[in-house]
């Protein structure tokens, strides 16, 4: 025995047997406990996504510009990426679709997994890049990554698919670092595979430079192959999890508006202009997203105050700790800075406006603020650093521990707009009984064919909170048939009073734009109703193109066009039956809504199908998921912590 109080050590005269005995006692990953601290995250994570939707978490549907779900969410070929249409939500509302079907709970509720899902898997996520043994550091950096501006505006932008591939950002970069298999990375990109391309995006922000610091040091025996490897790796990964939603934007022919750079622009929503906007990771570009009472001068110089001590605190981490993520996340945040910054000047507007028509594969990079996700996930992690330093390396005292449990509790109180639905910005809403009903008569017609949805315009003005508010959503009809949908999805953003157009994406609503004479002047007229649908020969032009219904929206309110405003109530929009004199068919007419099926003779409609490689394009994607959750023998759950690069050295784990 060496060292007294009992402690007991191996004889120094059979070291082998030590170690051996050591790693057979080790425990297996299937056989590994759960302790409370492993735990803790995901509860901090729970509490305060509770916490931020509040209201909306009740019976009813949150609903807030892109964010729609609606009741029954359709599973189809459609949703699956078929159909011919831009594949904007593949493959989130195919996964939505399946969880509805799977799960014995409401639409409403799914809605309400999904939303608590970002908050504690990006908090449990967080929590494991902290080096060190204390759970207080850890569960400041778990808050701080899923409590600032940035989750703030996205959440009120709706982009909730966007949130989930945020959420597994950690959970990718840890996967990329302590690991060479691609079965951990695949499991931790499910988060930005059920994302989309905005998620996948994210995550290739972050991997592709934490896959190029594996290689060490550049200017200290660096190792290309090494790097070269863990690139391929990363770059197989991102393909692999993208294909459900890569094959069909290939196919659709879909193409990018450069003048979207400027609206898309990075803008000041704080005091300190666009760059310091950006540092405290705000800066969105619509206005109506920014949280309550975040733009005061003295809670925005709060927020930067604490954004400059997560960062003094990442600083004192890598220093002191060395974590092993430390280069690939600091190249991540500065690339990611670097790219937001270029819309907030006009230089590099016009590098993206040049980038963007000549490949619309760069449209993506025209909402800069978006990239600012890797440098939250930074100061999530300096942010615990500095907890950690307060803490000390041995158990702090109680100043120590009273000052480290005030900071981990700051980026609440600094942002109280976010909490409890946003400041009752987010709030549910029930779906009038006939949207239900337009939704079975149309899933009951076994004949193919699209559906046309007016008004012409994207967004609606919905007052289904039962409070007398109007709620800005994008038009729900796109989400709510199980065959395609073609509406207007020009984006009209107001700026300094004037309404710009954004251009639309599928090709189909242009043509179909075309044939209903829908341009500016005329088709906000009549509520979004051209005249010229009035004009003979129309329901045959459309039934041409492959549309067999026409949904008007009786009680749209005016003005949604602009997405940038939350608009007044407006009285309702009489239309008309529209192609009675075509042999059309009035089959649902309700005080909300009418459906019109046009004439048999006049619809040359395919059935919406996936094609052959998009077929393959899902298999492979959900086959190497499915591959990886077993070949890895890892769940995000079990996955371990951090440890300092001057811990003791480990080979590659199975973890």
């Amino acid at each position: 025995m060496r060292g007294g109080g009992g402690a007991r050590s191996a004889p120094e005269s059979e070291p082998g047997r030590s170690r051996g005995a050591r790693l057979r006692r080790a425990p297996r990953l299937g056989r590994r406990r759960l302790r409370p601290a492993s735990l803790a995250p995901w509860g901090i994570g729970l509490g305060a996504g509770v916490l931020a939707l509040g209201p909306a978490l009740g019976p009813g549907f949150a609903l807030r510009y892109d964010m729609v779900f609606v009741p029954d969410p359709p599973l189809s070929a459609v949703t699956l990426g078929g159909g011919g249409g831009f594949p904007r939500a593949v493959p989130s509302d195919a996964v939505v679709g399946a969880l509805n079907r799977v799960l014995p709970i409401p639409a409403d509720a799914v809605q309400a997994l999904v939303l608590l899902a970002i908050f504690m898997i990006g908090a449990a996520g967080a929590a494991r890049l902290v080096p060190g043994r204390w759970v207080v550091p850890r569960l400041a950096a778990a808050v701080f990554y899923v409590w600032n501006p940035f989750v703030a505006e996205r959440l009120l932008l709706g982009q909730w698919a966007m949130l989930l591939g945020y959420a597994g950002l950690p959970w990718v970069l840890g996967a990329v670092v302590r690991s060479s298999r691609l079965s951990r990375l695949i499991v931790a990109l499910v988060p930005a595979a059920v994302g989309g391309f905005s998620s996948v995006l994210l995550s290739a922000v972050v991997a592709l430079p934490a896959a190029v610091a594996r290689g060490g040091r550049p200017w200290r025996g660096w190792r290309p192959w090494v790097a070269g490897a863990a690139v391929v790796k990363v770059v197989g990964g991102l393909l692999v999890v993208s294909l459900p939603w890569l094959i069909p934007a290939l196919e659709s022919g879909a193409r990018t508006d450069p003048a979207a750079v400027d609206l898309f622009a990075p803008r000041a929503d704080t005091p300190f202009g666009t760059v310091g906007s950006l540092l405290a990771l705000g800066g969105v570009w619509n206005a109506q997203a920014v949280p309550e009472w975040y733009g005061h001068a003295f809670v925005a110089a709060c927020r930067l105050t604490l954004a400059i001590v997560a960062l003094g605190g990442w600083v004192w981490l890598v220093r002191r700790h060395r974590p092993d993520v430390a280069g690939g996340l600091t190249a991540a945040a500065v690339i990611g800075f670097a790219i937001a910054l270029l819309g907030a000047t006009e230089p590099g507007r016009e590098l993206l406006r040049g980038l963007i028509g000549a490949w619309p594969g760069f449209g993506p990079l025209r909402d800069g603020q978006l990239y600012v996700a890797p440098l939250a996930l930074l100061q999530a992690v300096g942010f615990g650093g500095a907890v950690l330093w307060l803490w000390g390396d041995a158990r702090a005292d109680a100043a120590g521990a009273t000052a480290a449990v005030l900071l981990l509790l700051a980026p609440v109180v600094l942002l109280p707009g976010l909490a409890w639905g946003a400041a009752g910005r987010l709030a549910p809403a029930d779906y009038p009984a006939e949207w239900r009903q337009v939704q079975r008569i149309a899933a009951a017609d076994t004949a193919p064919g699209a559906v046309l949805v007016l008004p012409w315009s994207a967004y609606r003005g919905v007052d289904w909170t039962g409070d007398g508010r109007t709620i800005v959503v994008l038009d729900p009809a796109t989400k709510l048939f199980d065959r395609r949908v073609v509406w207007n999805d020009d984006l009209r953003v107001a700026e300094s009073g004037k309404v710009h157009i954004v251009e639309g994406e599928d090709p189909l609503a242009r043509r179909a734009a075309e044939v209903i004479g829908a341009d500016t002047a005329d088709s906000t007229a009549l509520g979004g109703i051209p005249a010229s649908m009035h004009a003979p020969g129309v329901a045959a032009r459309l039934g041409e193109l492959g549309i067999r219904y026409v949904l008007v929206e009786r009680e749209a309110v005016s003005s949604p066009s602009d997405p940038t405003t939350d608009p007044p109530s407006s009285p309702p929009t009489e239309n008309k039956f529209l192609f009675a004199s075509e042999g059309a068919e009035l089959v649902h007419d309700g005080a909300r809504l009418a459906l019109i099926r046009l004439p048999d003779e006049h619809v040359a409609a395919v059935e919406d199908r996936l094609t052959l490689l998009e077929v393959t394009g899902w298999l492979v994607t959900v086959g190497a998921i499915l591959w990886s959750c077993v070949a890895s023998g890892s769940s995000l759950v079990l996955m371990r912590p951090a440890r300092s690069a001057g811990a003791e050295s480990r080979k590659e784990s199975s973890q």
